[in-house]
């Protein structure tokens, strides 16, 4: 059992580790999109020369930042739900608290598995066809990479959704609660 248990931590801290460097990729592109719409305006107001496809890639950008931090912020607990009844229920009857979080990943795994299922045949697409924004002659960007990034967003949502959903199993079956930030567990 301790062999599957370390196994499980190692995987865990491998999918952790790779949700933190997309998410520090994103960060990182929210900080280029800053500069670069800083240097537009400073370009409109100053030289009277804007910088071609700031508005193109701001909306590129948007989206895929979105899709490099999404698996961290529901790692940190950071999704938008309602945490009242479950803390409540934590401390009355844990295992109830379990079983609804399982409920609650094995319906996110199905809604982001149907979105990775639809998002990849658009990126397959939009790569083989060299789909692109902007206008031929000023500013264009291919939108391949974008559609990448929301396949590879799906895919470690998914990770980490499985791996809340085994903590939530465990919880229902010990009655204790693993943290998924600090990995530890505490009784429910």
């Amino acid at each position: 059992m301790v062999p599957m248990r370390n196994a499980f931590k190692y995987i865990e801290r491998l999918i952790d580790r790779l949700t933190m460097a997309f998410n520090v990729i994103g960060t990182v592109l929210i900080l280029a999109l800053m500069v670069l719409i800083n240097a537009d305006v400073i370009g409109r107001s100053i030289f009277l020369s804007p910088i071609s496809g700031v508005p193109e890639l701001v909306s590129l950008s948007i989206v895929a930042i979105v899709f490099l931090q999404v698996a961290q912020a529901f790692r940190m607990g950071r999704f938008t739900r309602t945490d009242a009844l479950l803390n409540a229920l934590e401390r009355r009857v844990p295992r109830v608290r379990a079983g609804l979080e399982l409920i609650f990943c094995a319906a996110g795994l199905y809604i982001i598995a149907v979105l990775l299922s639809a998002s990849y045949p658009l990126f397959t697409k939009a790569f083989e066809r060299g789909t692109f924004v902007g206008t031929v002659g000023d500013f264009i960007a291919p939108v391949w990479p974008v559609k990448l990034v929301i396949v590879i967003g799906c895919a470690m949502l998914i990770l980490q959704l499985a791996l809340s959903a085994i903590r939530a199993a465990t919880g229902l079956w010990t009655g204790t609660r693993a943290d998924p930030v600090e990995g530890g567990h505490d009784p429910v």
